[in-house]
């Protein structure tokens, strides 16, 4: 059904309040397929945001219990073709290479239109709450091992212990959920002052 709607709009509950991302299908439909069966799975659900890089990316979607991360995983899915650029507030699949795309997926803090070239689609936008990225905690900084911040390696084995343990700050993702379907009158926009009535034939 998910796959099927032009747009779904998610609500992602944070401990820094509520955003929502407004996914479009058609511009990336098998990533924006993907998305919906993880969120009817409440896979992102008590996850972390682990990277937080102020002027680049915020980045989320290893599971709180690996053992969710770990039957996720082989589930790749093929790429799709970037139709829109990465512009601040739209969100993206993570991926290490081509057909790679699972779980984890990034918010863009600015426009970052050299990952377009580099084969990243977005999924959507976010639509409301892009204050709410700005805040995350940002303290830790890159991942190991090329930074201070947590190992993704260690968060896939390991989960929300590890990251509970070793950086408590990070924010998280107290539930992502499905609030409607597109087309749905409550997303249309408000009719313009100046439009003119509908008439009929």
């Amino acid at each position: 059904m998910l796959a099927a709607a032009d747009s779904f709009l998610v609500r992602i509950e944070t401990s820094k309040g509520a955003m929502d991302l407004m996914v479009r299908t058609a511009w990336a439909p098998r990533g924006a397929a993907q998305l919906g069966a993880l969120v009817l799975d409440a896979y992102y659900d008590g996850g972390r945001f682990f990277r937080v890089l102020p002027g680049f990316v915020v980045q989320w979607g290893l599971a709180a219990d690996p053992t969710r991360t770990a039957t996720w995983l082989p589930r790749r899915i093929p790429d799709d073709p970037v139709v829109a650029t990465n512009r601040r507030g739209t969100v993206t699949y993570a991926m290490g290479g081509r057909d790679t795309r699972t779980t984890q997926l990034f918010i863009n803090l600015r426009d970052n239109a050299r990952l377009d070239g580099m084969g990243f689609a977005p999924i959507g936008e976010i639509v409301a709450g892009l204050e709410v990225v700005d805040s995350l905690h940002a303290g830790y900084g890159e991942g190991a091992p090329m930074g201070k911040g947590p190992s993704q390696d260690r968060i896939t084995k390991e989960g929300e212990a590890y990251l509970a343990a070793e950086f408590p700050l990070l924010d998280r993702v107290a539930a992502m959920r499905v609030l409607t379907l597109w087309p749905d009158p409550r997303l249309l926009p408000a009719p313009s002052a100046t439009a003119r009535p509908a008439t009929r034939r």
